[in-house]
């Protein structure tokens, strides 16, 4: 009877316990969608699903008790509700951790084989973690990581379920495979490859994963076959202390030499693959079969080169431009070397100072400050020190109420002229300077005249800040709540309503909607705000509005610019009429220099001083190309004004560029004290998007980054490069603000009229164009050349995008949007990404690859203070995986949502919570995008084979192979010698064949987010973009090595030739 009692209490205790799991994971899913993670509110849910035998009818009880709830969730919901039984005890018959019972007896029994317990984690190290059962008398045992889940993150203190696997010599082995770690149970063969993740849709899932054998060809044109036994992980080469403590253990009997032959391996190799043994048997090429709707026209026809974006690729300027970004490299490579200086320096035994009885003064230091000495990007350097280590403050400062703010602009006393000349007039180009009050009054005037009453008013930037900031400021000056009258659109953030009249959206967010709806019927007024930046979404809805006019002539069509280039507008737009804004402008004088100028830094930063030492009253503007030529600048000028001393006067020293904090930013916008100069170091954001009062001087180097695509290499990357004329207009008119001003060009007016070209180059001609080729095949705009682009693109541009998309199988032999190519239309993102998500449908692990692109999409997750660089590198190892960054990024998530989500957590671990909240509401458009057209959201369990098939479906184009002579990887496109970032979890594994994300020029090029991979899935992935050729032939690769001798230490290179033989 007692034996009943304690089976039916323990039966009872494990009821509950699931009870208490399942509750806990609604709370989270309802947490992660609607921000409400109520107790009760998950038991009623739970409740209702139980009582509900269909998605369709637990939905409508939902709805019944007024839950709305979006399709996806209502059916994630009830999957996981109904995944555990109501009255089915969870406990597994040979599991004695759910006996409440025996944990309560104090002579606990000793473990037993093969049985499952509950413990805490007492230690983490590199080859696992160690466990004490909480009920076998307090025993510790090792879970090595081979049996450890490919997503488990552990830490010290937490409670998990562990398996007696081994008790050789008394020493216990334990695993956590298999083992649900919310109630302790194993896990039956089905739900072992089924996702454990609570927040995604399992919609089709019989259609995804058909029981009949045999193969098929899936959305993305992979052929699937049947699925076999999910493959081993992939080995981590072991390093010498990982291989001595892993024969520590195995001698003192606490692991087994038969589980660990890597102990015994010199190379320390746990096992090899089969995707490693075909990596030396595979030959690799590129296919150079043209598309047939190219047959003449593709790559090896048509010599591609990179776009022309300079009028004189030889005049001074572009030499200037050239040597600058040597000097850059040169001074990374100084920096570099000084960083390794600091530690060069560094005692290498740092315990001996603390056993000296009398150590030098000082001698004693803590072993992670000296690591950390000068290695951090996050320090903040001695002028950012003294300009930002106030107490900040927001935004520009003002008495002035509202509604003073909003008559004391230049636009203000138009405002019955601007109204009539827009009803006068179906389109309509408004000219007007930055800071005259376009962007934020003309949506309110044509609100305030009744242009709402047929729909609603967008208005477009080209920045995602802009669109943001500008509809908050319009909200304020309305005395509306944001995202009810104005509200704005950006990608993963709609802050509209039902009763939004005014939205502010970016560029691209309209040409989405234009998509979906080609008369834009829901609106009355559309504004096409900073179209002289000419971004390529600009530059699409030019052409597409265009046409729209003449179908409505309802709609109205407002075009603004900052620069006086209004006529090349006017004349696309019909010969519309020009309204033109006058500005509070003052005269300025321009002046240019004498002779070229070699090094434009140099020159820069002498002026700036000579300026600040000579000049009247009045603050300094000088525009730079990027952050790293701005720090330089803000450090070298600090360092001069510290050397003249007290004499000298007050210097205030600011930066402004885009990755700048906003509470930074804004201290550039606060009044200059009384007796200072300010200089504000800028890049071209201070051209048009801000307006910074108070500039007497502006030094115009006359050079920018702008983003530029190479159709021969597939890349894109930022090149120095001389400004436009409108562009040296606009940064001279900066002076003229506030009274009288000068600018200093330092470059000659030969130069300026003769190497710059009068407008800058559209982004349309000097970028990637696959989203754009793709997005505007999916709008039946086959016809690319008779678009009427107000400047077309290149054609080696259109023709490079045709073939990316055809490779990726977008394209058919006939140029047309395939199925696979519709889809991929559908997402916001990049062709490569969608075909990415598209294939993990096909191969069960879409559920990973949403979470690796939401990742991706944020940027970095982890950062590295100084003070803590140590612990920060530890944790961030603790996450790395031996598969690369892509899977490291997926365990980081998967952790942070076993942890609910938590910030803390975050910061323990040295994650950025913005950077994965960001991922999150990623995450969830996606979700919601997938759900809307029922793609199947599954998870590949522990097989993340799958999951580098589906990344390597889509970047097979960021292929890199292994160079056995030049050291690095040579990229298979085009044959480039590339680097494994320090920073990647593959960085000392140097796997044969790799995967990656983009590639960044520092001291080396360098690939970032690296995935090893196996050469067959090239050509299985990718047949239209690689093959296979016979080993018994000599590949182009081959052809193009060398042999060479050995190395010789005591002899010359070349004296093994015969050459250089003496008789």
């Amino acid at each position: 009877m007692a034996g009943a009692g304690s089976s039916g209490g323990a039966s009872e205790a494990m009821r509950r316990l699931t009870d208490l799991s399942l509750v806990s994971k609604v709370c989270s899913e309802l947490e992660a969608h609607g921000g409400v993670g109520d107790r009760d509110l998950a038991e009623f849910i739970v409740h209702l699903a139980r009582r509900s035998p269909s998605v369709a009818e637990f939905h409508a009880k939902l709805r019944e008790h007024d839950f709305e709830a979006p399709d996806y969730l209502a059916r994630t919901l009830h999957t996981v509700i109904h995944a555990i039984p109501a009255a089915a005890p969870a406990r597994a018959p040979e599991n004695p951790a759910s006996d409440g019972e025996e944990e309560e007896q104090e002579g606990a029994a000793d473990p037993e084989l093969h049985l499952v317990y509950h413990g805490r984690v007492t230690r983490v190290v590199d080859a696992g973690c160690f466990v004490r059962l909480d009920g076998a008398r307090g025993r510790e045992g090792l879970v090595h990581a081979s049996r450890m889940p490919a997503l488990a993150a552990v830490r010290r203190g937490q409670g998990v379920f562990v398996k007696v696997v081994s008790l050789d010599w008394g020493n216990l082995a334990l695993s956590m495979l298999d083992l649900d770690q919310e109630t302790g149970s194993e896990l039956p063969p089905p739900a072992r490859r089924q996702s454990d993740d609570d927040d995604i849709p399992r919609a089709n899932r019989s259609a995804a994963h058909p029981s009949t054998s045999g193969k098929r060809v899936g959305l993305s044109g992979i052929v699937i076959a049947e699925e076999g036994p999910a493959p081993r992980r992939r080995a981590r080469r072991m390093s010498s202390p990982e291989r001595w403590e892993l024969k520590q253990l195995i001698a003192s009997g606490a692991l087994n030499a038969r589980d660990y032959p890597a102990a015994l391996d010199d190379e320390g190799t746990q096992y090899q693959s089969e995707e490693e043994e075909m990596e030396e048997e595979l030959e690799i090429e590129l296919n150079e079969d043209e598309p047939p709707f190219l047959s003449g026209q593709g790559r090896s026809s048509v010599e591609l080169s990179p776009v022309r974006i300079t009028r004189n690729p030889e005049g001074s300027m572009s030499q200037a431009a050239t040597l600058q970004a040597a000097l850059v490299k040169e001074r990374r490579d100084i920096q570099s070397q000084e960083q390794r200086a600091v530690l060069d320096s560094i005692p290498k035994d740092l315990n001996r100072p603390w056993e000296d009885p009398v150590p030098d003064a000082g001698g004693r230091c803590i072993a992670q400050e000296l690591r950390g000495a000068g290695l951090s990007a996050r320090s903040m350097p001695e002028w950012k020190k003294e300009a930002y280590g106030k107490a900040v403050t927001f935004g520009q400062r003002s008495s002035l109420s509202l509604q003073e703010q909003r008559q004391s602009l230049p636009i203000y006393r138009l405002k019955n002229e601007l109204i009539e000349a827009v009803h006068r007039n179906l389109v309509l180009v408004v000219i007007g300077e930055t800071g005259s009050g376009k962007t934020t009054q003309v949506t309110q005037y044509l609100a305030e005249a009744g242009y709402t009453a047929g729909g609603k008013i967008a208005c477009t930037q080209p920045r995602r800040v802009a669109a943001e900031s500008v509809a908050k400021r319009v909200a304020e000056e309305s005395g509306c709540r944001l995202g009810e009258e104005v509200g704005y659109c950006i990608r993963f953030d709609d802050r509209t309503g039902p009763d939004t009249v005014i939205k502010y959206m970016t560029d691209g967010m309209l040409l989405r909607e234009i998509m979906v709806d080609r008369n834009l019927s829901g609106y009355s007024v559309i504004m096409l705000d900073e179209a002289h930046e000419r971004t390529i979404y600009t530059d699409i809805l030019f052409g597409l509005l265009k046409k729209l006019i003449r179908r409505r002539d309802d709609l109205k069509l407002i075009v603004t610019s900052a620069t006086l280039d209004a006529e090349k507008f006017s004349g696309y737009f019909f010969d519309c009429n020009i309204f033109t804004i006058p500005g509070r402008t003052f005269p300025v004088e321009i002046l240019y220099a004498k002779q070229p100028q070699s090094d434009y830094m140099d020159s820069a930063l002498r002026t700036v001083l000579e300026i600040h030492m000579s000049e009247p009253e009045g603050d300094i503007l000088l525009f730079l190309t990027g952050q790293e030529e701005i720090d330089h600048a803000c450090s070298y000028l600090h360092e001069k004004m510290q050397a003249l001393g007290k004499d000298a006067p007050d210097l205030l020293i600011y930066a402004a560029y885009g990755a700048l904090p906003s509470e930074m930013q804004s201290k550039i916008f606060e009044p200059t004290p009384p007796g200072k100069r300010k200089v504000v170091v800028a890049t071209n954001i201070a051209e048009a998007s801000i307006t910074i009062d108070g500039i007497y001087y502006v030094v115009d180097p006359g050079f920018a980054k702008v983003n530029v695509y190479n159709p021969k290499r597939g890349l894109d990357s930022l090149v120095i490069t001389p400004i436009s004329q409108a562009s040296a207009k606009q940064r001279a008119g900066r002076a003229g603000r506030t009274g009288p001003g000068k600018c200093y060009r330092l470059y000659t007016e030969s130069a300026y009229r003769n190497e710059m070209p009068p407008t800058s180059t559209p982004e349309i001609q000097r970028i990637n164009l696959g989203w754009t080729v793709l997005n505007m095949k999916a709008m039946g705009i086959n016809e690319l050349g008779a678009f009427g682009f107000m400047d077309p693109p290149a054609p080696q541009a259109l023709i490079s995008a045709m073939e990316q998309l055809y490779s990726l199988g977008a394209l058919d032999e006939e140029g047309l949007l395939t199925k696979l190519g519709k889809k991929m239309a559908e997402f916001p993102q990049e062709p490569p990404l969608s075909k990415m998500l598209l294939a993990s449908v096909d191969l069960g692990c879409s559920d990973e690859i949403v979470t690796i692109i939401a990742m991706i999409q944020t940027g970095n997750v982890f950062y590295r203070p100084r003070e803590k660089q140590t612990q920060a590198d530890r944790k961030r190892g603790n996450f790395f995986q031996p598969e690369g960054d892509h899977i490291t990024l997926l365990t980081v998530y998967q952790a942070w949502k076993a942890k609910q989500f938590s910030g803390p957590w975050c910061v323990e671990n040295f994650l950025q919570i913005s950077s994965l909240r960001r991922a999150q509401d990623v995450r969830k458009q996606l979700l919601e995008i997938m759900d809307r057209y029922r793609l199947d959201v599954v998870s590949a369990g522990n097989d993340l084979t799958k999951v580098r098939r589906a990344i390597t479906a889509g970047f097979f184009f960021n292929t890199a192979r292994k160079d056995p002579q030049g050291g690095g990887y040579r990229t298979l496109a085009d044959n480039q010698q590339v680097y494994i970032h320090p920073s990647s979890a593959l960085f000392h594994q140097q796997p044969q064949w790799v995967i990656y994300n983009e590639i960044v020029m520092t001291s080396k090029e360098y690939m970032r987010e690296v995935t090893a991979i196996s050469p067959a899935w090239l050509v299985e992935l990718a047949p239209r973009f690689y093959k296979s050729i016979d080993l018994a032939k000599m590949s182009k690769r081959k052809r193009q090595e060398r042999l060479e001798p050995l190395h010789d230490r005591y002899n010359e290179p070349n004296s093994w030739r015969l050459s250089k033989r003496h008789g």
